[in-house]
């Protein structure tokens, strides 16, 4: 008797399997995975997921090559997705960029990070502020119903070079919007509540600058019609490299906002976009 089916790959270590994929730009693809049974996260989390390494030339054993990846998915999603650049000489993602359905990922089921509502203090409005593929821990809290529980405003500003890559953020909060299950879950007009504020430093878009260019000039404030950040009122959370994390840092402290933690909460909370 034949045996027809393919046969068996050798499984990796916490396997799981790849169910969709999607490019953007030549720079940037988002993915969906199987979910572990027994993950559980808080919306805004990462965990370390990759690929076996190239063997060794000696050896030939190889080694899982693992980074850190905020969930793009909310907590409450059956599987796993997470927004990825591509780095052509990164030594994950020059592999990860090639990942089709079917294929395997490792993923360790450990989830940490600071984009919680945890670790922020009750406030009326919640800002987000993403580069590049820092908008992923976003994408997951934007699905989260607590934060349409616990603010009455919700501004997501997404800067990048050129408009090709706010594709992904933009096409989420469209569908967010549309999403019939999201509004019995969080009831009706919770989309409402979004704010959504693309920005480009490099590629002609409708909204030019750099956010912390439009925060110093005002001119953020007076697009949105909603007054300077206030401690009193305000908390944001900021994901994007480190040369814009710290700028944004510095304009925070000077509106009196501190930076909070899982063990103290306070005003804002910031997170190094992960970059290969």
């Amino acid at each position: 008797m034949t045996d027809t089916s393919a046969p068996a790959k050798p499984h990796l270590p916490d396997a799981q399997t790849v169910t969709e994929v999607t490019h953007y730009t030549d720079r940037l693809f988002s993915f969906r995975c199987t979910r572990p049974a027994s993950l559980r996260f808080r919306s805004g989390e990462f965990v370390m997921i990759g690929l076996m390494g190239d063997p060794h030339p000696e050896t030939g054993k190889q080694k899982p090559l693992l980074r850190a990846y905020s969930i793009a998915s909310p907590s409450w999603d059956e599987e796993l997705e997470f927004y990825s650049i591509k780095v052509p000489d990164g030594p994950l993602t020059s592999k990860l960029q090639h990942i089709k359905v079917g294929d395997e990922i490792i993923l360790r089921p450990k989830p940490v990070g600071t984009l919680v509502h945890d670790a922020l203090l009750p406030g009326k409005r919640l800002w987000f502020f993403a580069t590049g593929t820092g908008f992923a821990p976003f994408a997951s809290l934007l699905r989260e119903p607590q934060t349409y529980e616990d603010y009455d405003e919700v501004i997501i500003t997404h800067t990048c070079r050129e408009v090709g890559e706010l594709t992904y953020g933009a096409e989420l909060i469209e569908s967010i919007k549309q999403d019939e299950m999201l509004a019995e879950l969080m009831g009706e007009g919770f989309a409402d509540k979004i704010r959504y504020y693309p920005t480009t430093t490099r590629e002609e878009s409708p909204k030019m600058g750099r956010i912390t260019d439009l925060m110093r000039s005002g001119e953020l404030y007076e697009d949105l019609g909603v007054p300077p950040l206030n401690p009193d009122t305000d908390r944001a959370m900021i994901c994007g490299n480190l040369a814009f994390n710290l700028e944004l840092k510095d304009l925070f402290e000077a509106a009196g906002l501190e930076e909070g933690a899982n063990s103290k909460p306070a005003q804002y909370v910031v997170e190094k976009a992960f970059l290969d």
